[in-house]
């Protein structure tokens, strides 16, 4: 089997089979997929980064208290709390550059975009501007301009957009250039 024409990404495509006399149409169409930075829980990576910080410094200072008692190393104690600081800071940290980039609406999955880019602009149009942000799990809002010179309004380019599933809510501004 040969594609007669170029199949964009994601792969959405009708393909006709035929069978004896009988033509049938088949549609393929690919979602983008779902371990994109899109799909992440904060609330829940947080809620589970607490309870293992709190289970491993319980562990090492009931560790470091049994060794200073076994060999009298008293600096065992604030050496496990440093320990437990640093790694508390160390998953504080991805938590907070990550969430950090929700609130100031950075770029939630620079794939996506490509893939939002490549639909809109695989007949010619052009897309003027794009704005990605995460509402939650899952779910990306966009706001697009696009520039075309053929008669086409902002439901085509919804109906097109339609198989980015996460693509949750969706604002199309469309400028015809003569």
């Amino acid at each position: 089997m040969e594609s007669l024409e170029e199949i964009p990404e994601p792969h959405a495509f009708t393909a006709h089979l035929m069978m004896g006399d009988a033509t049938y149409a088949v549609e393929f169409v690919e979602h983008e997929q779902a371990h994109s930075a899109t799909a992440r829980d904060n609330n829940m990576r947080a809620a589970i980064i607490h309870v293992i910080a709190d289970a491993a410094v319980s562990v090492c200072v009931i560790v470091g208290l049994l060794l200073a008692r076994a060999f009298g190393w008293l600096w065992m104690d604030p050496f496990v709390g440093i320990v437990g600081a640093t790694v508390i800071a160390s998953w504080s940290y991805g938590l907070i550059r990550d969430t950090g980039a929700i609130l100031l609406d950075m770029n939630p999955d620079r794939s996506m975009a490509t893939n939002l880019r490549q639909a809109v602009e695989r007949e010619g149009d052009q897309l003027a501007d794009l704005h990605l942000w995460r509402l939650g799990p899952g779910h990306v809002g966009a706001i697009i301009s696009v520039i075309t010179t053929e008669a086409r309004e902002a439901d085509y380019y919804r109906a097109r957009l339609a198989r980015f599933r996460s693509l949750s809510h969706l604002t199309v501004e469309v400028l015809h250039k003569s």
